[in-house]
């Protein structure tokens, strides 16, 4: 992540505090009006997967709102002042992991106690250590995989998370919840069984990346990613990176290079033509652009496109 990043949350954050003291009146003087009048509960999420995820669970009793616009990569965003206030105005705030919104630690410790209730959902889940490149280990040690919601086992943890916390935000309403999380756990159920079944006979198990976001996804169903960027899409590999994954495109007799709609596809173009592959999209779900949306297109049918572009690609 760049520290331009970084700087500019920092700002946010100083900025924000300024505001926190008015904004502290005027929460709990809406909180009393709210439990008065049964006003629904007002979630922010961060990026898409949240926001989709936490939508299905709450259904019509909460108003859930999404932080980072679908059309924009979650890695690249930053919040404004104006985010901040947003964000002090909520009930609850459901994100994925300080790992993929890096803004969130120094935003929660500014927020005093009559702040909104901050749920990563990503509780409980072991993230993989995310660094592939070896000279990349040795600058972020520390660097772990955030990118969990893209394993439909792992989702399925996520929402349970979400829905526990609702329901305890808002236990009048706890049948609710818990009925909406076990149908939509379902549905994550049945798409597992899909990838289960689908890539468990393709010929090759081996995938190139624009970035590493498919880790969880290939170690559950028993293939191999390569990113040619790390954790961020941002990151350029470097020629001997490169001629690496060259070598192994070659040697593995991989015919496609997938990259994402909201990156540039620029250098997986320019390996693609060095060893004779195609292109293809695999969504990562960090966003959906206007047309998807348009289109109505939810997380599970966006799964269910990879899917099909992995049994295709990986079946060549």
């Amino acid at each position: 992540m760049k520290k331009k990043y970084v700087m500019t949350a920092v700002v946010a954050v100083a900025c924000f505090s300024l505001m926190v003291g008015c904004s502290t009146k005027s929460r709990s003087s809406n909180e009393t009006n709210k439990s008065s009048t049964n006003e629904k509960i007002h979630v922010t999420t961060t990026f898409y997967p949240m926001y989709e995820f936490t939508k299905q669970v709450a259904g019509d009793k909460a108003d859930v709102e999404l932080l980072i616009p679908s059309t924009v990569e979650p890695h690249d965003w930053e919040p404004s002042p104006k985010d901040m206030k947003n964000i002090q105005q909520s009930d609850l705030v459901v994100y994925n992991s300080p790992y993929m919104e890096t803004w969130e630690p120094s935003i929660e410790k500014s927020i005093n106690s009559e702040g909104p209730t901050f749920v990563k959902a990503s509780t409980g889940i072991e993230l993989m250590n995310g660094i592939e490149d070896e000279e990349e280990k040795g600058k972020q040690a520390h660097a772990y995989d955030p990118h969990v919601w893209l394993s439909p086992v792992l989702a399925q943890k996520e929402v349970k998370n979400i829905a526990e916390a609702l329901e305890k935000a808002d236990p009048d309403n706890k049948d609710y919840y818990e009925k909406n999380s076990e149908k939509y756990i379902d549905q994550l159920k049945d798409l597992d069984k899909k990838y289960q079944s689908t890539l468990k006979d393709v010929r090759n198990k081996e995938l190139i990346t624009q970035h590493a976001a498919f880790g969880y996804l290939a170690k559950q169903y028993g293939l191999t990613q390569v990113p040619i960027a790390g954790l961020s899409p941002e990151q350029e590999p470097s020629a001997a990176k490169l001629a690496e994954l060259k070598k192994f495109a070659q040697t593995h007799h991989v015919k496609t290079i997938y990259f994402e709609e909201l990156t540039s596809p620029k250098v997986a173009k320019t390996l693609a033509d060095e060893v004779g592959a195609k292109t293809e999209v695999l969504n990562t779900l960090e966003g959906l652009s206007k047309e998807q949306q348009k289109q109505g297109l939810d997380y599970i049918e966006a799964m269910e496109n990879n899917l099909k572009q992995l049994q295709k690609s990986l079946s060549e």
